[in-house]
């Protein structure tokens, strides 16, 4: 057996920027190289970040990629460091002669590189391209058709991505054959609740299927509507948990690994080789250093506890409100808090997510509202220590009214019209991203008012239902004085128990209650879960137990909303399918579900 200590950099780089993401390289590959690590890995398209979507497409884009890759392999030397190898993600094109039909422009590939010594080694792409949920790779990328294989202090190491791992065949059904003493897998997965005990168990698959270890490192952050959660692992040729990663933070994850010594006698060179998938993978072999390295102290290997379900999600949703304000160059929020259930956990995720001094909220109180809403808020702006100011809007929409003859909901919808422009005039005069307030059961069944509590430029809870709102809510105010990491540390319960317990209202109209107009969320919610989640069918949705004149009604209300949720901005994805990238369905159509 050989010693190897590998390195595994779970880190946050931003889409488009090359520069700022080469320096992340350069800097956590210093990290490694005074852990001692042997070898340094980084998620998959780490230099361009990802998904970049059609930029894969623009020429210019793939050639700035590809010279930064070029530079920073210069740049690891100059700076003392090109002895370390170094494993990352780009993004680089295929050269064909001739253009055809149906293939992306320029036939982009989702590349990993080895650098040493100042250049780039050993260049690879993605097999297996994905064009499910979230992923559209067939339009953007052609795919890769190598298994690299590098010989590094005496070890075989293979490389794949991200994909590669989760479909049989391809490179991964070959690195057995090819006597692989590692398997390396570089990845950009995202985040969706239960992911991380599917993907450990799909690790130790197929380190086993390779007959290897298996080195597994993601990436973290938010980008738009995707949150990366990084919990990077190691398993053995057995399948066996040896190293664990935290979730939704950035970690050098460093492991000690026994592997088995390459075969001296298995020289560099191509090989093709039939793989499972019936596509021909040809396995390159280069060679860093032959000899394993003296035998060293080993350091103990590092587990870190995965989350609980609660605590996971609610990480993912700070994690993305921060990034997407961060990264899209806003230093603070603006909100409207009504001292409702939603806009409680909307003001407390971004205390959470960007510090609460950065947090500011507006009350908009109107004839109909109760007094509680504007004491209510009051007391969770002083538990928080949120910047608030009052609005009263009465007489922005008697002025209205005195110019427009309006009823029901016309007049109801003015309302939170209103409100809308109050919180978007005040982004425009003091520089705020306006987050907006609704849930996933209000967007699913069209209860909100377009160009009204549907504006704004982020929505930190659009992915979750109703219930999952008020479970999050409490789990919240029962982690105040804990020290987990994503969390502020509130000296008291962030949200006040009386806006928990308070029955759901818009406060429209007089004495208006959620219930007038939708089923109880606890009965509403599982079936709009079955319905969009799991896009069960009517029929299916009755066998399942849903009551049938619920189901028709729901689905009729689920239908008719398409046009509203197109129109809704982005917020983090932490379901199987969430209203954005996941579902896509035409806004103009006939069919109904419904008899």
């Amino acid at each position: 057996m050989a010693q190897l200590r590998i390195a595994l950099a779970q880190v946050n780089p931003t889409v488009g920027d090359l520069d700022g993401n080469a320096d992340l390289i350069v800097e956590w590959t210093r990290r490694a190289a005074d852990a001692g690590a042997h070898l340094v890995a980084f998620p998959e398209m780490m230099l361009t970040g990802y998904p970049v979507e059609d930029l894969a497409l623009r020429a210019s884009f793939v050639e700035a990629s590809q010279r930064a890759l070029e530079r920073v392999a210069r740049r690891l030397a100059d700076e003392g460091l090109g002895d370390l190898p170094v494993v990352t993600g780009y993004l680089d094109r295929r050269t064909v002669g001739l253009v055809r039909p149906g293939q992306p422009a320029g036939s982009p590939l989702d590349g990993a590189a080895w650098l040493h010594g100042g250049e780039v080694l050993v260049r690879s792409a993605k097999h297996h391209l994905p064009n499910y949920g979230v992923f559209d790779e067939y339009r953007i990328f052609v795919r890769g058709d190598r298994l690299p294989v590098v010989r590094l202090h005496g070890v075989d190491i293979a490389t794949v991505i991200c994909e590669d791992l989760w479909q049989d065949g391809g490179p991964v059904s070959v690195t057995s054959a090819a006597g692989a003493g590692l398997l390396l897998a570089v990845n950009a997965s995202p985040y969706e609740r239960n992911k991380d005990d599917v993907r450990l168990d799909l690790c130790a698959e197929r380190a086993r299927e390779a007959g290897c270890a298996l080195a597994y490192v993601n990436m973290v952050g938010g980008q738009d509507e995707l949150v990366f959660d990084g919990d990077s692992v190691i398993v053995g040729a057995d399948g066996t948990l040896l190293a664990r990663g935290p979730q939704f933070a950035e970690h050098l994850l460093i492991a000690d690994l026994a592997l088995p010594a390459a075969d001296p006698s298995v020289r560099p060179g191509r090989t093709p080789v039939n793989a499972q998938d019936g596509t021909t993978i040809t396995v390159d072999r280069y060679e860093l250093s032959a000899a394993p390295l003296p035998g060293y102290t080993v350091e103990p290997q590092t587990v870190a506890a995965p989350l609980d379900d609660p605590a996971e999600v609610y990480a993912a949703l700070v994690l993305g409100t921060r990034d997407y304000v961060r990264k899209n160059g806003f230093r603070s929020v603006i909100l409207g808090l009504s001292g409702g259930i939603d806009s409680a956990l909307v003001a407390t995720i971004a205390s959470d997510a960007i510090g609460p001094e950065n947090v500011h909220a507006v009350l908009l109180p109107s004839r109909y509202s109760s007094e509680g809403s504007v004491t209510d808020a009051e007391d969770l702006v002083k538990r928080q220590g949120i910047s608030s100011r009052i609005v009263p809007i009465g007489g922005m929409v008697k002025a209205f009214e005195a110019e427009l003859d309006l009823h029901g909901l016309a007049e109801e919808n003015l309302q939170a019209r209103i409100r809308a422009n109050v919180w978007m005039a005040l982004s425009n005069e003091d520089g705020h991203l306006v987050l907006t307030g609704g849930n996933k059961s209000e967007l699913a069944t069209g209860y909100s008012t377009l160009y009204g509590d549907s504006a704004g430029g982020f929505g930190p809870i659009k992915d979750l239902t109703k219930t999952m709102v008020w479970a999050l809510a409490r789990w919240r105010n029962t982690q105040a004085g804990t020290d987990l990491p994503f969390l502020h540390p509130f000296a008291q319960e962030p949200i006040p128990e009386v806006i928990i317990v308070k029955e759901p209202s818009a406060e429209l109209r007089p004495d208006q209650r959620d219930r007038d107009s939708l089923p109880e969320y606890s009965v509403l919610d599982p079936l709009l879960v079955d319905y969009v989640e799991r896009d069960m069918g009517r029929d299916a949705l009755v066998a399942a137990g849903h009551d049938p004149a619920l189901v028709d009604r729901v689905i009729r209300l689920v239908d008719l909303a398409e046009y509203k949720r197109r129109q809704y901005p982005p917020g983090p994805k932490i379901t199987p399918k969430n209203f954005g990238r996941d579902r896509r369905l035409p806004i103009t159509s006939r069919w109904r579900e419904s008899v």
